[in-house]
């Protein structure tokens, strides 16, 4: 049974640790606003250089080309978008558990993990991590996304690997975040491949047109996701504070109330023996 003591000191302890919830929710809560302006100013652009990728995939002229050409598959890039800090509920265990459900298709893969918490989910299962990526912080995401892009089609054009996915976690609001697996490399044929450059003139041609976009596509393209996941990852912090925070207050009423009734028998007890001595003293 605990003494009025312990209870005291527990309410405390814990009334400490509900003020660091707080104060992290309230850092995940501007985080995550400055998260979403940065994804709302990307995502039309991302989208915009996508339908003009879909548009070019459907040209006859660029299906020899090294961004669509379809080749034997032997070596799989899957770069996946953790997080370096914890305390965000599910958010990196389900978009690893994505990745992992993606990859056993019997290829051999090579994962480029951003995150420290997805290098260690990986490392324990004892998967080929190709790179531990570093770089790809908050404040430099979009620097990083380049020098990421570059180190990506740079292994695709030599031939070291044959396609490129990206698990990452899709934003749809505050409470709602999906994990998404989605193929960047090669390029997917369009529905209407077999149009010939007369049907929308790109100069000099569509083929060297498409060379020549391609590195702006990828690094906007892996900006836009890793904006998606960043999003993601304060919104769970967020909600996982909040919920802390409200376990903690009912703990602290629990601790109050287990507090006020053992004080109360305490002084009970005190009031019954002087009773028994006064009367002892008759």
């Amino acid at each position: 049974m605990s003494s009025i003591k312990d209870i005291k000191h527990r309410i405390a302890n814990v009334s400490t640790t509900k003020q660091i919830m707080k104060a992290m929710d309230m850092v995940s809560v501007t985080k995550l606003q400055k998260a979403r302006l940065r994804l709302e100013g990307v995502r039309p652009l991302s989208h915009e250089l996508q339908s003009l990728i879909d548009d070019l995939s459907n040209y006859e002229s660029i299906g020899r080309n090294a961004f669509t050409e379809q080749r034997e598959v032997k070596n799989s890039a899957y770069i996946v978008v953790t997080s370096d800090k914890g305390l965000c509920g599910g958010y990196n265990v389900n978009i690893a558990k994505a990745a992992l459900e993606h990859m056993n298709q019997g290829k051999n893969e090579q994962i480029l993990v951003i995150g420290a918490k997805g290098s260690e989910y990986f490392k324990r299962r004892d998967k080929n991590i190709l790179r531990r990526i570093t770089d790809v912080s908050e404040a430099q995401i979009y620097e990083g996304s380049g020098r990421l892009s570059e180190f990506i089609t740079s292994l695709y054009l030599k031939g070291e690997i044959d396609e490129v996915f990206v698990a990452y976690t899709h934003f749809e609001s505050t409470l709602n975040y999906v994990p998404r697996v989605e193929k960047v490399l090669p390029i997917s044929r369009g529905a209407e491949y077999g149009k010939t450059d007369s049907a929308k003139k790109y100069e000099p041609d569509a083929d060297t047109f498409l060379n020549h976009i391609m590195p702006l596509y990828l690094h906007t393209l892996f900006f836009a996701l890793f904006s998606e996941s960043l999003a993601c990852e304060h919104a769970a912090r967020m909600i996982n504070m909040e919920s802390a925070s409200k376990n903690a207050s009912e703990i602290i009423d629990d601790l109050n109330s287990m507090y006020n009734r053992k004080r109360q028998a305490a002084i009970t007890q005190e009031l019954n023996e002087i009773v028994s001595g006064a009367n002892i003293l008759k």
